[in-house]
């Protein structure tokens, strides 16, 4: 088979990334590359011979490994080639498989399919297949480094910030678990659509014309060949299988890489020289800029939310494909090709995101130190929320003027909130009593430690920590 050097290839996929995610791509590559599309044909044009001898009585156990083995090493040069001549490649498969096969088994081959019988069939084995091998242990591998942070962090404070400003304290976990949940739940969700891919073997128009002059049960047929395959029927085709089964999974896939570049954007910005509240691993001959020696870039981050970039947009194309005129055309035909890249380019960021989770740490004393300075101009003004609410809890109509007031002769005086709650001894004692029947310990002394307002953010971090990192495991 021909080879090429990998920096000839046109795609960066095939030369820049198969180097730095090499295990990955090797992974994909079983899967969705040209010569595993190729074979997968194959491997379904010989069940659908294992089908027509299970239903005559004639498979044994020796036929179907030796149809086996001759699917598994059709040569992808040798179909090509046969398809300069045919200009067809499912005709190009049938017509090398035909040499393959004992003759008596010749006639057998491609008989009552068409080509997308064969070609529908296997995109859903190859997805369901990479998906489960390639993709998923990615993905999880992913989710439990995320838990293992959540956990460890759960109770680290940090402030929380809503339209990049300084909001509430929460905690590092707690920001941890917001992705540990939602990459979770489409981690789940990807596993069970890829169980639901079909196949089909329905003829042109998917109303069995052609199984029918086969045998008496077409349907029966079908069940079978799928079987050997681990598929089941669509509940409709016409010339195509529908297409919504592999769309939802390509979409779930989407939905998950959004949350992933959503993860990605959060900690670049949390590196920022400004914030510096978490770090990348960084090795000790990695450059930072090829100008500025001390620069410690988050390229890891920004990497994979620039492969998002470039994938995430392919989603129009998907649905385009869900459109075909009557029973079939062929407008799918390229642009369904380009699903592998797709699924590559989410894995490899998957895979990226993964090494920077599992060597991220936290800056504790920045994390610390931001959460002290934080509120703006006011320190300490991010607890200006339980100040009111307790006053509002206590009876006062207007808790909220109340607080805003003494933020705003906070930052007039330059001292910290806390400093000026006191002064205002009726609102401080009310909220102090607010605080006692709470059962806060050292009610007087809450408002100096932004630290302590935290709600259930250690709680549900952990919480949310155990039952993904539990899910992995149970699913694998």
């Amino acid at each position: 088979m021909e080879t090429r050097n990998i920096f000839e290839n046109i795609s960066c996929i095939d030369h820049r990334y198969s180097k730095s995610e090499s295990a990955v791509f090797d992974g994909l590559t079983k899967y969705i590359s040209e010569e595993a599309s190729i074979r997968s044909c194959a491997k379904a044009e010989a069940a659908l011979v294992k089908a027509h001898l299970k239903i005559r009585g004639q498979l044994t156990q020796d036929i179907s490994d030796k149809l086996d083995v001759i699917a598994a090493s059709v040569d992808p040069e040798a179909v090509y080639k046969e398809e300069e001549k045919t200009k067809h490649n499912i005709r190009a498969l049938v017509n090398v498989m035909k040499t393959m096969v004992p003759a008596d088994l010749g006639p057998l081959v491609h008989l009552g399919a068409t080509s997308v019988d064969i070609l529908d069939t296997a995109l859903s084995c190859r997805m369901r297949d990479v998906t489960k091998k390639v993709v998923l242990p990615e993905l999880k591998a992913l989710e439990k480094a995320l838990c293992a942070i959540a956990d460890r962090e759960a109770e680290t404070p940090q402030v929380g910030r809503t339209h990049g400003q300084h909001a509430v304290p929460i905690t590092f976990g707690w920001s941890i678990a917001e992705f540990v949940s939602r990459l979770g739940k489409s981690i789940l969700r990807i596993e069970e659509l890829s169980d639901q891919l079909k196949g089909k073997l329905a003829g042109p128009v998917g109303s069995y014309n052609g199984p029918s002059m086969i045998v008496k049960d077409p349907e029966e047929l079908e069940r079978i060949y799928l079987e050997f395959l681990g598929l089941k029927p669509s509940e409709y085709s016409n010339q195509l299988v529908e297409p919504e089964y592999l769309l939802r999974l390509l979409l779930e896939m989407n939905v998950a890489f959004g949350i992933i570049a959503n993860l990605a954007d959060d900690l670049r910005n949390l590196q920022r020289s400004e914030i510096g509240e978490v770090f990348e691993y960084f090795a000790s001959t990695q450059v930072g800029s090829s100008t500025m020696p001390q620069k410690r870039n988050p390229w890891n981050s920004e990497h994979v939310k620039s492969l998002w970039k470039a994938m995430c947009p392919r989603v129009i194309t998907f649905y385009m494909d869900q459109i075909s005129e009557h029973q079939r055309d062929l407008t799918n035909s390229a642009s369904q090709r380009f699903i592998a890249d797709y699924v590559a380019g989410f894995t490899m960021a998957v895979s990226r995101m993964k090494s920077v989770v599992s060597g991220l740490q936290a800056d504790h004393e920045s994390m610390a130190k931001n959460l002290a300075s934080a509120g703006g101009k006011v320190k300490g003004g991010v607890l200006a929320e339980p100040a009111y609410i307790l006053l509002g809890e206590a009876g006062v109509n207007d808790g909220h003027e109340v607080i805003r007031k003494i933020t705003l002769e906070a930052e007039q005086t330059g001292k910290t909130f806390f400093e000026v709650l006191k002064t205002h001894t009726d609102a401080y004692q009310k909220i102090t009593a607010q605080l006692e029947k709470l059962g806060v310990e050292n009610p007087a002394t809450f408002f100096e430690d932004p630290a302590r307002y935290h709600g259930l953010a250690a709680v549900k971090s952990r919480r949310l920590a155990k039952k993904y990192a539990e899910l992995m495991e149970k699913n694998n």
